[in-house]
């Protein structure tokens, strides 16, 4: 695949294809002084070249200098570190606990399914904004469940193996390290079943939550991708710029964009 095939560039050259086939070194006396439109490129194309496969063929084609003005537009947004790649591949450590995380309490936005639960700062002042357009609408969100610290997934993902062997508890929940809950960013809402979706509130914030910055994570369909079955209930706070961001260039899938970031903030 030829990714962003239909390149307008402003530069007097070929369209570029992200797909490098060949890098051809500068003699050794001459000092290769690169423009910065052109390194931003070949930067792209490193870091598209590290992507999976499902993943490349997931961006949408266009324009490179436009999905560069995009990136840096979500890049220069994300002031509260959103945007960390935590999956089965890309662990997080058992000391990860971030600095402002803060217990949700009784409040006229949103209900809480349990007395135990917490979110980071920008997560919940998120909630609230979102929680307070839905009871506009006569819809009430309920939080079931939050943040989780490495021990306590730890617990959740051997009791679940216990219950339903390693194979079902890996589609269902998340090792200690992977699980997006741990960024203390993701609500479960509601049942916390397949039926939240036929729900008022399962609806709505599937009609509206990328409007206030939250993102489904495991979307139906893509279980090859994230490597969990459909939860309709799972959403994770990724900010506005992000949420435009992944419904315009990577299929409205969040795990293909957080590939693509990742792989951008990897590369020198």
């Amino acid at each position: 695949m030829a990714f962003f095939a239909c390149a307008k560039s402003q530069q007097p050259v070929a369209d570029v294809d992200l797909e490098v086939k060949e890098v051809i070194p500068a003699p050794a006396e001459t000092e290769t002084v690169l423009s910065p439109q052109t390194a931003e490129l070949e930067k792209l194309q490193k870091a598209f070249a590290l992507l999976p496969e499902k993943t490349k063929a997931g961006i949408t084609n266009g324009d490179p200098q436009e999905f560069l003005a995009d990136l840096y537009r979500v890049l220069e947004a994300d002031t509260e570190n959103l945007l960390i790649l935590a999956d089965k591949q890309h662990f997080l450590s058992a000391d990860y606990v971030p600095e402002d995380i803060v217990p949700l309490k009784p409040n006229d936005f949103y209900l809480l399914n349990r007395n135990d639960l917490s979110l980071r700062e920008p997560a919940e002042r998120a909630l609230r904004v979102m929680a307070q357009a839905a009871k506009e609408e006569g819809i009430t969100l309920v939080a079931s469940s939050t943040y989780r610290s490495y021990d306590y997934q730890k617990t959740v993902y051997e009791r679940n193996v216990r219950q339903m062997g390693k194979e079902a508890a890996d589609r269902e929940s998340a090792a200690p390290g992977t699980s997006q809950h741990q960024l203390g960013t993701v609500v479960d809402f509601g049942s916390i079943t397949d039926e939240f979706i036929e729900t008022p509130a399962g609806q709505w914030l599937d009609k509206n939550a990328s409007d206030y910055g939250w993102s489904l994570s495991f979307p139906q369909g893509y279980e090859d991708v994230t490597g969990y079955r459909w939860e309709c209930w799972h959403y994770r706070y990724i900010g506005t710029e992000a949420t435009a961001f992944q419904k315009k260039w990577f299929s409205n899938i969040q795990q293909f964009m957080m590939e693509f970031i990742h792989a951008w903030k990897s590369v020198e």
